[in-house]
């Protein structure tokens, strides 16, 4: 007996050892090259290996029969055999296609803040950037395809005027998104950078989702319900600032106040203005933002701005007074079947009073409302289709008095919007959408068909073409002059984008060519849409953080060539804000906990029939010091050389200046409620 059990477990024995020596064996190419680090194991088991340099794979099984082979690679779609030959395998991989809700096409569009692009700009950069001193638009003019208009502070995009780049918060529009000030005194932008959580610049050829913009778009999305309390202060030379939030159970409310006033510092720095009043500025926020579910999300806000100034011009002393009001209401939930529902509402209010306007005793009164309502339904169908589609109304009402002029205008501008983004092939996208919108008046319909093409292989690399039409009522005085009947302005973009980039670099290539219609053109003494222009150019962009160690820079060139034939121009000619080439050149060096700046800046000339002014340059530094987790202090200085730099010529051929070559800012942001290091957000 014992000789029997030892020649069964000898039996045995054999028959395991002849089983584990199955080997599997093959190559795994994508049908071109071999594939180094490929993954094939057989499913149920441990038994597998990785391909060497020349794709080939070489492991033993126990397994014996019909098996299931799978290899994985990285970017590749997994490949599974069920097979019982086991050698010689030619294993030949595909390319995984990035699903169409995977995808994000950035051309012509500069993300910034919580994005899924390359990150250049958050809320505390807006803060440290050069000259900006905290204005999300003047940050903003460091990049390309933007025009430095020192006069004004507003953002001219490719050539265009800056009425044509129009502000959206949470997807609904914003009626004047920007301060007030007297003329020739640079304007800035009325909402915090700590207010949002990401930015995204459109230089133009955006979607059917956005109309009424000519140029371009800025819209902008707040920040998510707050998951702690925050309680913070800023102080400085010329605004002081405290906000803060309160974290319920799924819901957050905000605050914050701030008070702008420029009289400490024009007595401590006294510039060339004669100011019978300084400009001053009291601002309050409020924001409410909600999770109702896991997928429903209620977001408020409102906002209001107090402006008044006051300037001894020649023999009048000309008094301004400005009244800002938006409100924002948005929901955005899910409603089964993979459906997404946006819904929202937003009112803007402006009220403008100037006295001594023009002349001495006279009175300018103006009035703006807009009331944007708003639906839209999104669907990702399946990884090769994304479709969206939505309607919405802009309700306008304005009244304006000056000495014998004035009007009422009341209208509304409904409009539809359809996109559809398709995978064609792997890595290649096709963005169809159109957009209709009725003409001011007449009742008509203008329809507006936009297409882009982007071949996007990795998250490295997008070659993308767009072509699109957009359009915008003119402004309230044009259409109240031309007797209501002045229809809206056209713009057809062609842009192409290259990008590429690396985890330490951006590199930005776009051409692109803009052709006007039908803008607003002085014709004996009425409006007419006989006007027409174009604007040609290259914006080139790159950033580094690979030069030296902790040191990152950014290099930004736009070449513009813009003709118009509007307003009241006599003949075709370059816009009198058009600058044929502007460059920008920045580095931000860190230190330890500190953080130091530069900012070269430079714009050729400006033409006017009196002559072209000199070209502008200003040298910009600043500092940021991190005290503690809690404590920033930032300090700038613009224009360290102190070049007098020539914005435009006025109607009598006197050269227009800054109202001060210099300016030093020093501000302390400090929080006080925060578990976040150096998060100085009052939202």
């Amino acid at each position: 007996m014992k000789q029997r059990l030892t020649y069964i477990l000898f039996l045995l024995l054999v028959a395991s050892s002849a089983r584990s020596q199955t080997t599997v064996t093959g190559t795994v190419t994508d049908g071109r090259e071999p594939l180094a680090g490929a993954n094939v194991y057989i499913i149920g088991t441990i038994d597998g290996c990785l391909s060497d340099s020349l794709g080939r794979f070489s492991f033993q099984t126990d397994r014996m029969g019909e098996v299931t082979l799978r290899v994985t690679f990285l970017g590749f779609d997994d490949y599974s055999l069920t097979t019982s030959q086991l050698t010689d395998l030619v294993i030949k991989m595909h390319e995984r296609a990035t699903a169409i809700d995977e995808v994000v096409v950035t051309a012509s569009t500069y993300s910034f803040g919580k994005s899924d692009n390359f990150k250049t700009m958050d809320a505390l950069d807006v803060v440290m950037s050069g000259n900006s001193c905290g204005d999300i638009v003047a940050a903003l003019q460091t990049l390309p395809g933007t025009q430095k208009v020192g006069e004004s502070g507003k953002l001219y995009v490719r050539g265009g005027d800056s009425d044509e780049c129009q502000t959206f918060v949470n997807g609904m529009h914003v009626l004047v998104p920007y301060s007030t000030n007297t003329e020739n005194n640079a304007v800035r932008g009325r909402f915090s950078p700590f207010l949002f959580k990401g930015i995204n610049f459109s230089l133009g050829g955006y979607g059917g989702e956005y109309g009424q913009a000519l140029s371009s778009v800025l819209p902008m999305e707040t920040t998510d319900v707050a998951t702690g309390d925050k309680l913070g202060v800023s102080a400085s030379l010329v605004d002081w600032n405290l906000g803060g939030t309160k974290a319920l159970l799924k819901s957050s409310l905000s605050f914050n106040a701030d008070y702008t006033s420029m009289g400490l510092y024009n007595n401590l720095f006294p510039d060339r203005y004669d100011w019978t009043r300084p400009y001053r500025k009291l601002s309050g926020e409020a924001q409410y933002k909600n999770e109702l579910s896991s997928t429903t999300v209620l977001k408020s806000y409102v906002g209001y701005d107090l402006t008044s100034v006051g300037q001894h011009i020649d023999n009048r002393n000309l008094s301004l007074v400005e009244h800002n009001f938006y409100v924002n209401t948005t929901l955005k939930t899910n409603i089964g079947k993979g459906y997404t529902l946006f819904t929202g509402a937003a009112w803007s209010s402006v009220l403008n009073n100037i006295d001594d306007a023009l002349t001495l005793g006279d009175h300018y009164h103006n009035n703006r409302n807009e009331l944007h309502l708003k639906a839209e339904v999104r669907k990702v169908f399946s990884p090769v289709l994304k479709m969206s589609g939505g309607t919405e109304d802009y309700l306008r009402h304005s009244t304006k008095r000056y000495e014998e002029s004035r009007y009422t205008l009341d209208y509304h501008l409904p409009a539809a919007h359809l996109d559809a983004q398709l995978r064609v092939v792997p890595n290649v996208f096709l963005n169809l959408s159109t957009r209709a919108e009725q003409e001011l008046y007449n009742h008509r319909w203008l329809f507006l068909p936009r297409t882009s093409l982007s071949y996007v292989p990795n998250n490295r690399f997008q070659l993308s073409a767009i072509w699109g039409r957009y359009s915008q009522t003119a402004n309230d005085d044009y259409v109240a002059m031309s007797g209501k009947l002045l229809s809206q302005s056209t713009a057809d973009h062609l842009i192409l984008s290259m990008q590429h980039s690396t985890d330490k670099t951006l590199l930005r290539i776009e051409p692109y060519h803009k052709k006007y219609h039908r803008l607003p053109l002085l014709t004996k003494g009425t409006y007419t849409a006989d006007g027409y222009g174009t604007s040609k150019g290259l914006d080139v962009f790159f950033e580094c953080h690979s030069l030296v160690k902790n040191l990152s820079t950014t290099l930004s060139y736009s070449y513009n060539d813009s003709r118009r034939y509007y307003l009241d121009y006599s003949a075709e000619q370059i816009p009198d804000y058009a600058s044929r080439h502007n460059l920008r050149v920045t580095a931000k060096y860190a230190i330890g906990k500190t953080i130091i700046g530069l900012a070269d800046s430079y714009a050729s000339g400006r033409h006017y029939t009196v002559g072209t002014t000199p070209y502008y340059n200003s040298l910009d530094a600043n500092i940021t010091w991190l005290v503690s987790p809690k404590v920033i202090v930032y300090s700038s200085l613009n224009n360290i050389l102190g070049r007098t730099n020539i914005f435009r010529y006025g109607t009598d051929g006197k050269p227009v200046t800054a109202t001060r070559d210099r300016f030093f800012y020093i501000g302390i942001f400090v929080s006080l409620k925060n578990n976040k290091a150096y998060d100085i957000s009052n939202f």
